[in-house]
């Protein structure tokens, strides 16, 4: 599989190139950066996406364009833009997978607050990222709220506050996410589920980018083999 990675020149940009080079049968033969043309090589038979939250739309309705598969590993990408991208898809569209967060045991924390969702009124959510993250709240705290909000969706929404006290959190899908953005951070997720003389709090910390590398190795290869719109490294995980 030969890739066009966009979005080369960034800190995830380099990671996956990184990861990419070092898997067998799959070469980065382009790497397009923000001063760069967004036209793929004739050789290209898959697009993977690390850009910005305003950028990685335009990505992917070139890749879409071009009939390529696309990989989007850039935050942002609400549930709402996804059902935007569902609900505008031709049948024969090629494959795109959003993964929001290529950590496996990000991916896991999630689900298990996806679990512990029904047994609590009152959660929130604080998520850590280095000072140079563009985007607040991150896509994972997004992904992470909506599902809350999903498992949630026959009991109601959450006890939250107001939404005009502004330094509650903004809220998803009732959730409030209180987003830290500072250096001496790679990526820190908490999840607290308040009840009666209990808290239970359900934590994620990445310490490292080479989290990401198992997440990304994972999603390139199961590529080829997608179609429609696939989100999140679960289905992958457990089909």
């Amino acid at each position: 599989m030969r890739v066009a990675l966009v979005g080369a020149g960034g800190r995830m940009g380099r990671l996956v190139d990184e990861v990419v080079t070092g898997l067998p049968d799959v070469d980065v033969v382009q790497r397009i950066g923000s001063a760069d043309p967004l036209r793929f090589g004739g050789g290209v038979d898959a697009v993977v996406d690390v850009t910005l939250p305003h950028v990685s739309p335009v990505v992917v309705a070139a890749s879409m364009e071009a009939r390529l598969p696309v990989l989007v590993g850039t935050s942002g990408w609400s549930g709402e833009r996804i059902a935007s991208l569902r609900a505008g898809r031709a049948v024969d569209d090629p494959a795109v997978l959003v993964v929001p967060n290529f950590s496996v045991g990000a991916v896991l924390a999630s689900r298990f607050a996806e679990q512990a969702a029904v047994w609590f009124e009152s959660i929130e959510i604080v998520e850590a990222h280095h000072a140079g993250k563009a985007d607040s709240p991150s896509g994972t705290a997004v992904a992470t709220a909506e599902r809350i909000a999903a498992a949630r969706a026959a009991l109601g929404p959450v006890a939250a506050p107001h939404t005009d006290q502004r330094a509650r959190g903004q809220q998803v899908g009732s959730v409030p996410i209180h987003s830290l953005r500072m250096d001496g951070v790679q990526a820190k997720q908490d999840v607290l589920f308040g009840g009666t003389g209990e808290l239970l709090t359900i934590s994620h910390e990445t310490v490292s980018p080479s989290a990401y590398a198992a997440g990304i190795r994972l999603a390139v290869l199961a590529l080829p083999g997608l179609s429609g719109v696939t989100v999140g490294l679960e289905p992958l995980l457990f089909g």
